[in-house]
């Protein structure tokens, strides 16, 4: 998905994240704009990524499934797949 073509205004923020793989392993990334539909990562190697995965934010614990919608080489274009839930990780 071009970057142009969301379906909401996204927010310019910088927040600290979290990319969750599985139960043990996540990977270290920053909140660059949000939106109610989806989020943009920076992020080391987002090739390696896969295209699904959960969004551990920071700022208010909260957890949510998203889907890959673009990759670039230092960041990704994710859409929310599923409703935000408090989590018990800390990032």
């Amino acid at each position: 998905m071009d970057e142009n073509k969301r379906s909401d205004q996204r927010q310019k923020v910088l927040k600290s994240g979290r990319i969750i793989l599985d139960d043990l392993h996540g990977i270290e990334c920053t909140v660059r704009d949000v939106s109610s539909t989806g989020a943009k990562l920076l992020v080391k190697k987002p090739d390696d990524l896969p295209e699904n995965f959960r969004l551990l934010l920071s700022a208010d614990s909260s957890i949510r499934p998203v889907k890959i919608m673009w990759r670039k080489p230092d960041s990704v274009g994710v859409q929310f797949t599923g409703e935000a839930k408090k989590s018990l990780l800390k990032t």
